[in-house]
């Protein structure tokens, strides 16, 4: 059985929009959001001053994000998705910033306006359904990836890129084929849950088969992904 916990993180790394639920006064508030997922498990937001649900987040910090994958059939209740709870906290951090923005590069134009900025949720808990009556709480520690972890494979990043763009095109192209992109792709980041592909301001995202610690291992999960798409 797959790790309930792995897979919630797979899916929450994978989504390019989300609903975040705030509340005003006790009366809950949804909207669509665009996340994108650090390394370390943290949820980073791009999010208008000008918005009602910056406004609730400033008076009320604690939040939820759910994100929904694909349904298996025509039931919509077999689709995956994952909840996340926290509290979303404003942050300056250029670093954090250019990570988001390299996961949504269409918003480069407007990411600098001065009514926007960045916000990060930590998880604190989440729940996970895999499908139908396929339901997991999952606790925030087993959410996000280890601390060590997150350092090795941050330190080992730009030399994993370097050398799989370099080398590793065409294996790196057929991961994304195998998601239905066709054309040339190049690795963006990787992470312990795995890797997102960037092809012009399309980004895509691959999943590892289990949660890997370091450089080794991300070699490793990739022999196993390329493999399994040639047989």
């Amino acid at each position: 059985m797959t790790d309930p916990a792995f897979s919630a993180a797979c899916l929450l790394r994978a989504a390019r929009m989300a609903t975040l639920a705030t509340q005003s006064g006790g009366q809950p508030f949804a909207s669509l959001v665009t996340p994108a997922i650090a390394p370390g498990g943290a949820v980073l937001m791009l999010l208008s001053g000008l918005s009602m649900h910056t406004r609730h987040l400033e008076a009320e910090p604690r939040c939820a994000v759910m994100v929904i994958g694909v349904p298996d059939g025509a039931n919509p209740q077999t689709a995956p998705r994952v909840t996340v709870m926290g509290r979303a906290v404003r942050i300056d951090d250029p670093a954090s910033k250019r990570f988001w923005v390299a996961r949504h590069p269409y918003a480069r134009f407007y990411a600098d306006f001065t009514d926007f900025a960045l916000w990060r949720i930590q998880p604190e808990a989440a729940h996970y359904v895999g499908g139908f009556a396929q339901a997991h709480v999952v606790s925030g520690a087993d959410l996000v990836p280890p601390e060590d972890s997150v350092r090795a494979l941050t330190e080992a990043a730009d030399r994993i890129i370097g050398h799989c763009n370099a080398d590793h095109g065409e294996a790196l192209s057929l991961l994304a084929r195998a998601q239905g992109a066709s054309g040339p792709w190049l690795m963006l980041g990787v992470d312990p849950d795995g890797f997102d592909l960037r092809q012009d301001d399309r980004v895509l995202r691959v999943a590892f088969d289990a949660r890997v610690a370091d450089a080794a291992g991300v070699r490793a999960a990739l022999v196993r992904l390329v493999e399994a798409m040639r047989r």
